[in-house]
């Protein structure tokens, strides 16, 4: 298709959009015999008087979880309430088809953190021109479980 294009930068994508997109993905996904089964989501702890103290952001896609974020209030810090975020999402995940959970945390974050909680380190993606911000790409893989997430037949949709 030869011609004149434009790019447009938008914040968030219209919904016209999102469909063809969903669809062009869906289509190439059956071909190639997986499914995505994108779905985010969140899990919060909450302090007295409900304020969220502790917060872990995540989504699924094919047979892994991804950790998008984890934030603790900073008056509830070293209490615990990572861990039990992290342990409270391997225990909804393990046995229900995926692989793995993953994360990226830069350097001036959490990765001995996430290493106590089990995760391995699997690659650095180093930043030349400021330290804090290499990245660790950590893994915690669901040992001696089936998988069959992400797998066309098993997952409906995306």
């Amino acid at each position: 298709m030869a011609g004149e294009h434009s790019i447009e930068v938008l914040d968030g994508l219209p919904a016209e959009i999102e469909r063809t997109v969903e669809a062009g993905h869906l289509v190439h996904e059956q071909t190639h015999g997986v499914v995505c089964a994108y779905k985010l989501f969140s899990m919060v702890i909450r302090g007295e008087g409900g304020a969220a103290i502790a917060v872990l952001t995540a989504y699924t896609a094919y047979a892994e979880v991804y950790v998008d974020d984890i934030w603790v209030d900073e008056h509830y810090r070293g209490q615990g309430l990572g861990t039990k975020l992290l342990t409270a999402l391997e225990e909804r995940y393990r046995g229900q088809g995926y692989n793995n959970i993953n994360l990226v945390t830069s350097a001036f974050q959490a990765a001995d953190f996430y290493l106590k909680c089990g995760f391995e380190i699997e690659f650095f993606r180093q930043n030349q021109h400021n330290p804090e911000l290499t990245k660790t790409f950590m893994v915690k893989f669901f040992d001696g479980v089936p998988q069959h997430r992400g797998t066309l037949g098993k997952d409906q949709g995306r």
